[in-house]
């Protein structure tokens, strides 16, 4: 799909938009099957960052109330490593705000990676620490972290929008090494921050050129304190919309709904879910999640196959 099919899709008429979301399924279908995975993360250092995104509580605490507090013990994530496997979750994910870590810091994470994958060898690890330099994503793979997160946020012409102090470039430059060390890399948004739906098609096409193996789509919790706080939510069908398209941009991307899919898709999650590869579950950073109970019936009723243990495999379209 080129940028103008996606621009002409995402004109559609509301009444053709569930013929879209079957287009979608049927290329989830055709590309890894019935398929599906839960993913968790741990909130391992909070509140301690200076980038200022518009969106982020951590980003003002003082306002927010969000919670502040340095990089966790290895029991902490150790713990969290073992909620997410009751979660049933395959993917866990360790997440400190700030813009990198210190040697400190890259330390006691290793240890802890260490301890995870000793005890829970199966679980599939990723991180979300900010920018790393070579050397350190080199020494997060051979401590067995498979897969580095890294959004963009949005489109790069929206994105100072959301912030002016860390550059787009620079993230999106952060993927390409990501990449080049041999890494799997998680990148994807935030939307329903004011952006327009061509900055969600630019997104997606950014994303297909930094050829990144999972994309998460997380939806804005309009947070009190923060600069967004009286955004209006988009409209459930907008967003299976716009999963639908990144769907079709990204046929050989995992297609994660993370953040505010409780809020912001309602009762229409189902219907995301047969367009997507998994949901994050168990929370997020500063705000809570859904009962996991429920996104496992939601898995059964589907007939869907929930994949506790080991990478979702993509299959030859």
């Amino acid at each position: 799909m080129n940028r103008k099919e996606a621009i002409e899709l995402l004109r559609m008429d509301r009444r053709e938009l569930l013929s879209l979301v079957a287009w979608a399924a049927e290329v989830k279908r055709r590309y890894w099957g019935d398929t599906f995975q839960f993913c968790s993360i741990i909130n391992a250092k909070s509140g301690l960052c200076d980038a200022g995104c518009a969106f982020c509580a951590q980003a003002n605490p003082e306002a927010t109330g969000a919670p502040v507090y340095p990089l966790v013990s290895e029991n902490e994530i150790l713990e969290g490593a073992r909620k997410a496997v009751e979660h049933g979750s395959a993917r866990f994910s360790v997440v400190a705000s700030g813009r990198g870590l210190s040697s400190n810091e890259m330390e006691r994470l290793l240890k802890a990676i260490a301890a995870v994958k000793r005890e829970i060898p199966h679980l599939l690890l990723d991180v979300s620490v900010g920018r790393l330099d070579r050397v350190q994503l080199r020494e997060l793979k051979s401590a067995g972290v498979s897969r580095v997160h890294h959004n963009l946020e949005s489109s790069e012409s929206f994105y100072p929008q959301i912030t002016t102090r860390l550059s787009w470039r620079d993230r999106y430059d952060f993927l390409i090494l990501s990449k080049e060390e041999g890494l799997e890399v998680c990148a994807g948004g935030l939307l329903g921050l004011g952006e327009s739906p061509d900055d969600w098609v630019d997104l997606a096409f950014s994303l297909a050129e930094a050829q990144v193996d999972s994309v998460p789509l997380n939806f804005l919790i309009p947070i009190p304190g923060t600069p967004l706080e009286n955004s209006n939510p988009l409209h459930p069908l907008e967003i299976l919309r716009c999963i639908a398209i990144f769907r079709l941009v990204l046929p050989e991307a995992e297609i994660r709904v993370c953040g505010g899919r409780e809020r912001n898709l309602r009762q229409l999650q189902t219907l995301a879910a047969t367009m997507v590869n998994g949901f994050m579950v168990g929370g997020y950073l500063t705000r809570g999640g859904r009962d996991p109970a429920l996104d496992t019936e939601l898995v059964e009723d589907l007939s869907l196959s929930l994949v506790e243990k080991g990478p979702l495999n993509r299959r030859e379209a």
